[in-house]
């Protein structure tokens, strides 16, 4: 029981991974991509709803967006979610399409990205260590009850712990992926 619990674990810890790889994709790097902008929440007819569900998203050039909305009503609200969101882009309306010009970035926000991505990272390690904890606690509860002895239960923890520490090892290189690409002029 204690490795399939293991393996739940695991694959949990994995998930941790690629939700915090696809919150890397929204931090900007000088350079558009449609990530950057596909996760917005607009307000459509008084419901939230994902960005890339309303408009079509492309990237014409290196440093520009563009936002076609498939209803053309909803091109202010669209304005408003980009003005309101933490991505410091400026919306240019004109007329069926919005244009999002991606600035080069500047010394102090390519440092407030990075703290963005290590408070992100530092999230994913808090998950891991929690999916760490609970499979410990399920491992500890097994050898109370008898299910497993107690050299099983420490061989266990220990294969916990390595799993634990090539999760942990994947979000620092990720991390460190993400925070050269921000750093790169």
């Amino acid at each position: 029981m204690s490795s399939e619990q293991i393996a739940a674990a695991e694959a949990r810890m994995a998930k941790a991974i690629e939700a915090m790889e696809r919150d890397f994709q929204g931090i900007r790097t000088g350079r558009a991509s449609t990530s950057i902008v596909e996760r917005l929440q607009v307000e459509y007819y008084g419901t939230l709803t994902p960005l890339n569900q309303l408009a079509g998203i492309s990237v014409p050039e290196a440093h520009s967006i563009v936002i076609q909305p498939w209803d053309r009503s909803v091109l202010a609200a669209i304005e408003r979610a980009v003005l309101k969101s933490d991505i410091g882009l400026t919306p240019n309306v004109d007329g069926t399409v919005v244009r999002l010009n991606i600035p080069a970035l500047t010394e102090d926000r390519r440092k407030e990205l990075v703290r963005q991505v290590h408070k992100r990272m530092e999230d994913a390690r808090v998950e891991i260590r929690n999916q760490r904890r609970e499979a410990g606690d399920a491992i500890k509860h097994e050898e109370r009850d008898g299910e497993i002895g107690a050299d099983e239960a420490h061989r266990q923890h220990e294969q916990l712990q390595r799993v634990t520490d090539r999760w942990i090892e994947e979000v620092d290189r990720a991390g460190k992926a993400k925070e050269q690409e921000v750093l790169e002029v």
